[in-house]
């Protein structure tokens, strides 16, 4: 039978919840000026989410474990990758201007809070639908879509940390295996999985409020492609290899996130990238008061016919 905690959606004590989780993880964090366990956080918050709706309406129909148990995989891998990742570190530089403000530390800890609930709003509204819903081709479709992203990311993580240890890999940016054809295959997947829950929900959708859901992948969207992920990612680079003409090329030759063959993306409209393969001018920017090798252009050209 199911448990009706603040209102039968789950929305309320979801909330709470996942609220809670970042708050007292906040406060280790700016007690102990302490970055190993932000990640973990964020990760594991959407494993909460899922577990707790799930066994809150106490229906299980195969939609919702199947959901559930996917979210689950995802949020402990990525968890688990991000912890082994800063202990491995032992500090994360992204947090250096804010490890010590309480006000800005304050401002991430909600904004992870947010990431948390507004991105797990489809396994939420899944699990606490109390209807059987027969399995369709949504729900194919949608499980596909996930395990793509699944392989996408996962492979990607692990091909960029074996790169980067191996001596080749010291000072240059990761192209080989399936960074060869994205910049950012690990993002990519990411898109495909949430895209994937968010269409095996469709079904549950249906004439109801419960299309809000699509905010999960186009929020994560938003955040990995202009204020976090993709975004910081490529100021960095730019920072690093902006020197290098050959980095500049790659970039004109490797799509930004959907994996494409080099040949062919080198020869695509500006336009189409920008529309369909998410190009936009700021990821060509240098950061502030750092100085790349010249016109962006002019280096293309030069390396082009060299």
């Amino acid at each position: 039978m199911a448990v009706q905690v603040l209102d039968p959606y789950y929305l309320g004590i979801t909330a709470l919840v996942l609220f809670g989780w970042n708050f007292v993880f906040f406060l280790i964090a700016y007690a102990f000026k302490f970055d190993k366990v932000t990640d973990f956080a964020g990760g594991t918050g959407f494993s909460i989410a899922a577990l707790l709706t799930l066994l809150l309406n106490q229906t299980y129909f195969a939609r919702q474990i199947v959901i559930t148990v996917l979210v689950m995989l995802w949020s402990a891998r990525l968890a688990g990758f991000l912890l082994w990742r800063i202990l491995k570190w032992g500090e994360d530089n992204r947090f250096d201007d804010i490890r010590a403000n309480l006000p800005k530390l304050i401002a991430f800890w909600t904004f992870q809070f947010l990431w948390n609930f507004i991105v797990s709003l489809p396994v939420i509204l899944v699990n606490s639908f109390r209807e059987p819903v027969d399995i369709g081709a949504a729900d194919i479709i949608g499980w596909t879509m996930w395990g793509i992203g699944f392989f996408f990311e996962a492979v990607g993580d692990v091909q960029k940390t074996l790169f980067k240890v191996k001596p080749e890999g010291k000072g240059t940016w990761c192209n080989a295996g399936l960074w060869k054809y994205s910049r950012h295959p690990n993002y990519f997947g990411e898109f495909m999985m949430w895209w994937g829950i968010f269409i095996a929900g469709i079904p549950v959708y249906m004439d109801t409020w419960r299309w809000v859901a699509i905010l999960s992948p186009i929020f994560l969207m938003f955040i990995l492609l202009f204020l976090s992920g993709i975004n910081l990612g490529e100021e960095s680079a730019n920072k690093k290899y902006g020197s290098k003409p050959e980095y500049w090329k790659y970039k004109k030759e490797t799509s930004n996130v959907i994996p494409f063959p080099n040949g062919l993306f080198a020869k695509i409209p500006d336009v189409i990238k920008k529309i369909f393969f998410f190009e936009f001018p700021v990821y060509n920017r240098m950061p502030s008061g750092e100085e790349g090798c010249g016109n962006i252009q002019d280096i293309l050209i030069i390396s082009e016919s060299s």
